[in-house]
């Protein structure tokens, strides 16, 4: 006897919880209690949407709608319409819709690869979106200093000035004190 087919939005569900799946197993090696409730912001945050939405899709009270599901699979690097088809826990048949699916894209090197460097990457973004033109030219400085010795192997016709003299390293306390100092306080809540 034919089973009926799945509902739509229960299987966008089934495959935005494979995605959370997929995410924790990718981000930490033995998760408990309290990180996963640090997952599921951070997961919350990579879908571009708020923790409580998340939530509420989780607890069923949301619908995963085709804007929302698009934008799913385009965080997640999903092929289009990936959140539409049933995927089962188990290999697929040859010549069935999910094997023809492109597999899960490696990690890039450019990925912040743990907690310390999402936190340097947050900070690095949250000053550019404050202050564009500043935070672009503290950091092509900050980098030139440090990458001075890379540039030093160019060959001379791809110099366009002098080359800078080659500073020692700063301590990281001092590269903090520095970074710090050129980032303006918040601006106080007007009441």
């Amino acid at each position: 006897m034919p089973t009926a087919p799945r509902d739509l939005a229960q299987i966008r569900l089934d495959n935005a919880l494979r995605l959370f799946d997929e995410f924790v197993a990718a981000t930490v090696k033995h998760p408990d209690a309290a990180a996963l409730r640090g997952l599921e912001r951070r997961f919350a945050e990579r879908l571009q949407i708020q923790p409580s939405y998340w939530s509420q899709i989780k607890s069923r009270s949301r619908q995963i709608g085709e804007r929302l599901a698009r934008q799913f699979e385009g965080c997640c690097h999903k092929p289009t319409f990936w959140m539409d088809q049933e995927h089962g826990a188990t290999g697929t048949a040859p010549g069935s819709s999910t094997a023809r699916l492109a597999p899960p894209p490696e990690p890039s090197f450019s990925d912040p690869q743990d907690d310390d460097e999402r936190f340097i990457v947050g900070l690095v973004l949250t000053y550019y979106r404050r202050h564009p033109q500043r935070a672009r030219t503290r950091l092509l400085d900050l980098l030139g200093e440090v990458l001075a010795p890379a540039e030093a192997a160019a060959p001379p016709l791809a110099r366009t000035a002098p080359a800078a003299p080659v500073k020692a390293d700063p301590a990281p306390t001092d590269v903090w004190r520095q970074a710090a100092a050129g980032i303006a306080p918040l601006k106080p809540k007007k009441r």
